[in-house]
């Protein structure tokens, strides 16, 4: 963690100098050739001075709470299990490797809600049903270079689906902004792209219910 140099530092401590480079927008009476993009850029550099917080006397980081086990979502738990797609906790991010077919997750604590991590959980379940022994899910051939907003599409389906069908309340996080965003610049070449990746979260969802075991078999 680091301070700004407006914090009260020791005597005697020196900080880090970072440099942050920005390009500027050109003035409105700049003398530059309109036509020329190249002349009218700008790009200014502004040094700023951090130390560590070992380095300042009284500040107290501040605490962040963590997730308590107590509140884990134990119905969502049993029905991940259940597809038996390996999992490793305790990773930096969220995300599914499909050349070892595992999903990586941070810790539960790390999450702000228990719906939160149901909701990343599926997602990246969703993007596994996508593997050549489940349903073998391919966007490569016919969307080319955008095959990737497309799948996150459908996986971001299948969790509202799956959510919805565990009776798990979802808010968006503003990191669904950029999905949308790539959505948009997708459907604008493709229009219907969204009813392929609607049909694909489905035939995901299914797989994801087909999975679970049946009542008489919980029963035995």
């Amino acid at each position: 963690q680091w301070l700004a140099i407006g914090a009260q530092v020791r005597k005697g401590e020196r900080g880090t100098t970072v440099v942050l480079w920005k390009q500027a927008k050109p003035a409105a009476n700049d003398d530059a050739d309109d036509g020329d993009d190249d002349v009218r850029r700008r790009v200014f550099a502004r040094a700023f001075t951090v130390f560590n917080v070992a380095q300042v006397d009284g500040y107290e980081p501040q605490v962040i709470e963590e997730l308590p086990e107590i509140d884990r979502l134990t119905h969502v738990g049993e029905f991940i299990d259940a597809l038996k797609i390996p999992i490793i906790t305790g990773n930096y991010n969220a995300h599914y490797r499909i050349d070892i077919d595992t999903i990586f997750m941070p810790d539960y604590a790390a999450f702000t809600s228990p719906a939160a991590h149901a909701g990343t959980l599926i997602h990246e379940a969703a993007h596994a049903t996508g593997a050549k022994h489940r349903l073998d899910r391919n966007f490569q051939e016919r969307f080319k270079r955008d095959w990737l907003p497309i799948e996150e599409a459908t996986a971001e389906l299948t969790a509202s689906f799956i959510l919805a069908d565990l009776g798990v309340a979802h808010h968006p996080r503003p990191d669904h902004a950029a999905y949308v965003a790539s959505w948009l610049r997708l459907l604008k070449d493709d229009p219907r792209a969204i009813f392929t990746a609607a049909s694909k979260a489905q035939q995901a969802a299914d797989w994801m219910h087909a999975q679970q075991p049946r009542t008489e078999e919980m029963a035995a």
